[in-house]
């Protein structure tokens, strides 16, 4: 039998205590059936007047949990209220609010510099002040979406980058439990309250592999992590990925009549296909990262994002994972943001995420960091000029060398791009920044039949065959880069033999499609005829 992983750590409160690992930010986000309607500065969140509701809605917790407290945590407690009345934090919030920016962007925003300023501090007791602003942050956060951060289970052993001081103090911890970091301070707030509290807690351990409830010990007298057998450390940083191939893997092999491989993943458009993927049959060649945001607030929240990723990621295995940035604006609003000028003009897909920058900018650190748990590319929505792409890899490198610079694990995907504007369909050879290329053919069908949403279906049957043309146009266009399509023509049997003949061997269906398109096209040769005997 395989030997449990004991990982050197540091000590910041002696003891030991074993239990299953509740792994932090993890958590499902709620669907929006099972967010409250009726939350306090809930849906609605525009203007300064719902933030200020939700930094008095924050105090009032806090001096909740106060009630009782000792004087150590009473101390921290005041610290926080005292940030939340502070009215220099208030007035550069203003600012933000002035300039145009949403009231929750304002606050991430704001808070996020004050986060920055400390993290890159000289003396370790003001960078370890950074978790506590972070507290703050998402204890506002929370009251704006109507989601507070929930509790984890009694007797549990806590694994994080870092905790923050009120979830500690929240947290029963009677019934025993640990603290393991992979970040963390002995001068943190969290380090003081578990010493004075006599809760063992390990810190400095490095990103390791657990999933929720597996056994693990932490071992405060030592400075360990003892991991049950099969656990491992999680490389800090890996180069960026190539994006997937046009070859389907062994085990999951299609091939046409006449023996040309052809691989065949899968759209998600929901949460509960997640838990559907098969990684023994599929990757996911198209996953619609709108079904997670249903909120202004869930833009906001860059650990909430990661959970989803990082969730779609693990459950796809070795498969490919692509996932496209927001596709909101236009005739897709987000709650929250249809009174910003950005939607009046009709902006939508990356040229809304390019006008507001702070959507763009949690997002890509979300995927940034997710990158490292599996084979992901990223791809934009909507482009038509090829500066949007590069303006969009500026985002992806700053925001990457911020995390660097915060010790966070993550990795540089692949970036390419959807292909669902006939004048970015006609000049591909020009997009040289693309990584790859995904035909989104129910846009692309639209525009070039001039079609409304409404009568878009109508309309698709007639304007196949100028779809098939510039197609098979496109794809000559690509240089040889990875191309697919991922639209509903992609996942009707009746137009699989132009699709081939116009070069198409990557194709991404509904999960419910998969079947019914895998046994067409064995039955097709790769120029699209009915193989012999057919």
């Amino acid at each position: 039998m395989a030997e449990p992983l004991r990982l050197k750590a540091k000590s910041a409160s002696p003891g030991i205590a074993s239990g299953p690992a509740f792994l932090a930010g993890e958590q499902k986000a709620p669907s929006a059936a099972e967010q409250p309607d009726t939350a306090p500065a809930s849906r609605a969140v525009g203007g300064y007047g719902a933030l200020e509701k939700a930094i008095d809605i924050s105090i009032s917790e806090l001096e909740h949990l106060a009630d009782g407290a000792d004087a150590e945590s009473r101390d921290i407690i005041d610290f926080q209220i005292e940030v939340l009345r502070d009215p220099s934090i208030a007035e550069a919030t203003g600012a933000r609010l002035e300039a145009d920016e949403n009231v929750v962007f304002a606050w991430v925003a704001t808070l996020d510099a004050y986060i920055g300023e400390l993290e890159a501090a000289d003396e370790e007791q003001m960078r370890a002040r950074a978790v506590d602003i972070l507290d703050i942050k998402n204890r506002v956060l929370g009251a704006l979406a109507g989601t507070p951060i929930a509790d984890f289970p009694p007797g549990s052993v806590f694994v994080g980058k870092d905790m923050e001081p009120s979830r500690f103090l929240a947290h029963d911890w009677s019934k025993g439990g640990g603290i393991a970091l992979f970040a963390g301070s002995t001068a943190g707030h969290v380090a003081l309250l578990a010493r004075a509290k006599s809760v063992p807690m390990v810190i400095g351990t490095g990103r390791f592999s657990a999933a929720d409830g597996d056994p693990v010990s932490v071992d405060g007298n030592a400075g360990a992590v003892i991991l049950q057998a099969g656990s491992m450390l999680i490389p800090p940083l890996a180069p960026a990925q190539e994006p997937a191939g046009d070859t389907q893997t062994t085990g999951g092999e299609l091939r046409t009549a006449d023996g040309v491989p052809i691989l065949l993943s899968i759209n998600i458009n929901d949460p509960a296909e997640i838990d559907a993927l098969d990684p023994a049959t599929a990757g996911v060649g198209l996953m619609r990262s709108e079904f997670s945001i249903t909120s202004v607030a869930d833009a906001a929240n860059e650990e909430q994002q990661l959970a989803i990723y990082r969730r779609v990621l693990e459950q796809a295995g070795d498969r490919p994972v692509t996932i496209r940035m927001l596709d909101i604006g236009g005739d897709k609003p987000l709650p929250g943001l249809e009174d910003l000028p950005a939607l009046a003009s009709g902006l939508r897909g990356i040229r809304l995420l390019l006008a507001r920058p702070e959507i763009a900018r949690v997002q890509a650190r979300a995927l940034l960091r997710a990158a490292v748990f599996g084979r992901l590319s990223v791809m934009l929505p909507m482009v038509t000029f090829p500066d949007e792409i590069d303006r969009m890899r500026d985002i992806f490198r700053e925001e990457a060398e911020k995390l660097g610079r915060r010790a966070l694990h993550h990795r540089m995907p692949p970036i390419g791009m959807m292909v669902e504007v006939p004048a970015a369909a006609l000049m591909l050879d020009a997009f040289g920044a693309a990584a790859f290329f995904s035909f989104g053919t129910n846009d692309l069908t639209q525009y070039l039949a001039a079609s409304t949403r409404d009568d878009i279906d109508a309309d698709a049957g007639k304007a196949a065959p100028a779809v098939l043309r510039l197609l098979a146009q496109a794809v000559k266009l690509t240089a040889g880069k990875p191309v697919s399509i991922c639209g509903d023509m992609a996942g009707n049997p009746h137009y699989l033999p132009g699709l081939l003949a116009a070069g198409l061997r990557h194709f991404s269906v509904a999960p419910a499609r998969r079947p019914a398109i895998r046994s067409a096209i064995i039955g097709l040769n790769a120029d699209g005829t009915r193989a012999a005997g057919e």
